[in-house]
């Protein structure tokens, strides 16, 4: 994709021009987004400007399918409302969202226990049959072993004595052995992690960026229960979740420490100053690992 310097002036222009209606509500660039750069636009509203080559397609992707599912989401997400269709001024799509008010967790992290039971009910409530026709990922929602060779590049990434990596290959090796998903696909996030969550008074308050919803096995969001959720919480969030067996478990364990290595190496790269990298997800990833490997 050709790069667009995307400044106050773009943005603005072009809600001027495809939504006049909201012309005149503030606008102001928010720090943060991976394949979006995100400005806020009034209170209530978000604009979401691609920046990656895969996030026009991610953007259409949430417009299509997250307005159905909003409505029986116990908490806010960033419902589109509005879509920008390419012009000469940007020639991609780009998006007007709902504002889900809160902090990032890799911010402020979830403190407050009670966040196992609000996780748990999001989850149960998301994760329902997703139809024929939803989109599915190369990479996740999908069984283990299809992803065994990039996990395995992940891991030679480490030293071991830095994250206590034997410790990790084993968590990684008991998912692996673990039975794959025999259910019918559900509805997933696909990338829960503390810069796609928001909180409020020590709690999980909303969920944002569904770029990579898909269809497939749970596991992939209930290794949110270690990434998210504060040391002791993941046994209280499977009592409330209730739908996940033994094995569904183990394999989201194992996703939890490669998640939680994959946040320690984009926050080491954001501390060296090397392009995508987050200096905020270091800590998270390191507090998010100590609690995958904390004795069960």
């Amino acid at each position: 994709m050709r790069a667009f310097e995307i400044d106050e002036t773009l943005v603005r222009t072009l809600v001027r021009e495809q939504h006049p209606d909201l012309a005149e509500l503030d606008l102001r660039a928010v720090v943060g987004g991976w394949d979006n750069q995100l400005w806020r636009l009034g209170n209530e509203l978000a604009v979401r400007m691609p920046r990656t080559e895969r996030a026009p397609s991610l953007l259409r992707k949430e417009h299509r399918w997250l307005p159905a599912l909003a409505p029986g989401l116990p908490l806010p997400v960033p419902t589109p409302v509005r879509i920008g269709e390419p012009s000469v001024r940007f020639p991609q799509p780009w998006t007007i969202a709902a504002w889900v008010h809160g902090e990032p967790a890799d911010r402020v992290p979830i403190s407050h226990g009670r966040a196992a039971g609000t996780l748990a009910d999001f989850l149960t409530a998301l994760h329902v049959t997703a139809p024929a026709d939803a989109p599915v990922s190369p990479d996740r929602g999908v069984p283990l072993r299809t992803v065994a060779d990039t996990v395995g590049k992940l891991l030679e990434d480490f030293a071991p004595e830095e994250v206590g990596l034997q410790r990790v290959q084993q968590v990684w090796d008991e998912a692996l052995a673990a039975p794959e998903w025999e259910g019918p696909p559900v509805w997933l996030h696909a990338d829960l992690h503390p810069a796609n969550v928001v909180v409020s008074d020590g709690t999980l308050s909303g969920v944002i960026d569904f770029g990579d919803m898909c269809a497939g096995d749970p596991a992939v969001d209930l290794a949110a229960a270690w990434v998210l959720l504060p040391a002791g919480a993941a046994a209280r969030f499977f009592e409330a979740y209730a739908h996940a067996d033994e094995a569904t478990v183990r394999r989201a364990r194992g996703l939890a420490a490669l998640k939680s290595l994959a946040l320690i190496s984009i926050g080491q790269a954001g501390e060296r100053g090397l392009p995508g990298g987050k200096p905020t997800w270091g800590p998270a990833g390191l507090a998010a690992l100590e609690r995958v490997l904390a004795p069960v």
